[in-house]
């Protein structure tokens, strides 16, 4: 059941079909099979046996899908990488995965090939992918083979992938949404990745009209800086849908992107823990705003440690959950019990038709003076503002309360509202001990590789006082 052989079939079954979309040139499914092939004798070549890992970083491209697939297809353990990590950080993943072979440069295309797919199983290791250290050091969570083909198989049916469908490439292929939902759903379905190596919101849409993608995969921020795009485009694409996750999608953003491109978004939940989408609504069931929908396929999902209003930690098992983490016993046993239950460290609660609902981080939540803050709806309360394109609150120390409620915010061009409108805009819309005290205006607010705001990023010094 190696992945593998999913461009394999593809290249069987229909090989002059396009497979990415790269720069303005197709490369089919037999072509992309070929390279795979090519790449695996490269590492064959390099000593590269199954079980060894091979570290990959690349961007997104071409070559990077090549390598990939050959790695896999060899019987290697693929170690990606974003090319954006800094030495030490390079350094630390590979010192914890200690690879045979490290591919920083594109491997041949030429030469001789690997015909044969190595056999594995569906428990068998298939790609080791490092969280991004929120709650300290980086992690190496372990995919299996089984469990990535399991959450891609539930992606490409929730979102209704077919052959005509031309999905973008935007998110890293570095990062399980990349990698996951990005390629192997899309590949399972037939359908093709318009590839881009980095996300530039014009040169992005203008990609998009060219290759008159469907399906947008991507994080909030994204969806934001798409709009802003759009303003000055002389043609959209014919967006079919956008599914959107990696941070709560505030109603306001969704319903912008809506009006602009026609398409419907989904919020969907995953994690790297859960080898890609774990929950969303499929396309065509009724969307409930606010909630990342229903678990797919095999999924199970509860809540640990209710309040009385039903929130808790939200928990996952099923096929899609990691085994654990490489060579890190103590990290494994801290994330999933012996039941095969996986702590996120998400709030929220399930509604009584089963929908997830998302509450924030189990981290993030800010305590003011006894009461629970949950940023996401102070967040909520400051997108709904026609001046506010992104905000980011936190909690900032308070010397009798504890913390308080602190907020960054970037305007849209032209905007000047002062802090004290803004504050008052949301204590209009929440409760007293929720509004945020203490907002500052900033250019930019800091993300990770896919868009996503990076809160431990933030500088908090620009809130003190």
């Amino acid at each position: 059941m190696n992945l593998a052989r999913i461009v394999a079939d593809g290249a069987a079954a229909h090989p002059e079909r396009t497979a990415l979309w790269v720069d303005g040139a197709v490369v089919s499914y037999g072509e992309l099979d070929r390279r795979a092939a090519v790449a695996a004798a490269a590492l064959r070549a390099d000593r590269v046996d199954r079980g060894d890992r091979v570290a990959i970083r690349l961007p997104n491209a071409s070559s990077f899908v090549a390598a990939y697939f050959g790695a896999l297809r060899a019987g290697a353990i693929v170690v990606p990488l974003n090319p954006l990590l800094a030495p030490p950080e390079v350094a630390e993943r590979l010192n914890a995965s200690t690879p045979t072979a490290v591919v920083d440069d594109e491997l041949p295309t030429e030469g001789e090939a690997v015909l044969e797919i190595a056999e594995r199983a569906d428990d068998d290791p298939a790609v080791i992918l490092f969280t991004s250290g929120t709650s300290g050091r980086a992690k190496g969570a372990i995919l299996t083979h089984g469990g990535i083909r399991a959450a891609a198989r539930n992606a490409a049916g929730a979102m209704r992938l077919s052959p005509e469908d031309v999905v973008l490439g935007a998110a890293p292929f570095s990062h399980v949404l990349g990698q996951s939902t990005g390629l192997v759903s899309t590949f399972m379905a037939g359908a093709a990745v318009a590839v881009v190596p980095r996300f530039e919101a014009e040169r992005t849409l203008a990609t998009m009209v060219e290759t008159r993608t469907t399906i947008l995969l991507g994080v909030p921020t994204m969806c934001i800086a798409l709009c802003q795009a759009a303003r000055s485009a002389d043609k959209l694409p014919p967006l079919r849908i956008a599914h959107v996750g990696g941070a709560p999608v505030p109603t306001e953003v969704a319903r912008e992107f809506e009006r602009t491109f026609g398409g419907e978004v989904y919020e969907g939940y995953g994690l790297t823990e859960l080898s890609g989408i774990a929950t969303t609504s499929t396309v065509g069931q009724t969307r409930k705003p606010g909630s990342v929908g229903m678990p797919l396929g095999g999924t199970q999902v509860r809540i640990a440690g209710q309040d009385e209003r039903g929130v808790g930690e939200v928990q996952f098992r099923g096929p899609s959950v990691i085994p654990g983490y490489w060579n890190d016993p103590d990290a494994t046993a801290a994330a999933i019990d012996a039941d095969g239950w996986l702590s996120t460290g998400d709030v929220g609660y399930i509604d009584d038709d089963g929908y997830l609902f998302l509450v924030d981080r189990k981290k993030e939540m800010i305590i003011r003076g006894g009461y629970n803050v949950y940023p996401r709806e102070v967040e909520d309360a400051l997108y709904a503002h026609a001046d506010v394109l992104e905000a980011a609150v936190v909690g900032v120390p308070h010397p009798t309360l504890g913390e308080e409620v602190a907020a960054l915010v970037v305007l849209r061009p032209g905007a000047a509202p002062t802090a004290d409108a803004l504050q008052a805009w949301t204590k209009e819309r929440l409760a007293t001990y929720k509004y945020p005290r203490r907002i500052a205006f900033v250019d930019e607010l800091p993300k990770g590789p896919t868009g996503k705001i990076l809160k431990r990023a933030i500088n908090r010094d620009v809130l003190s006082g």
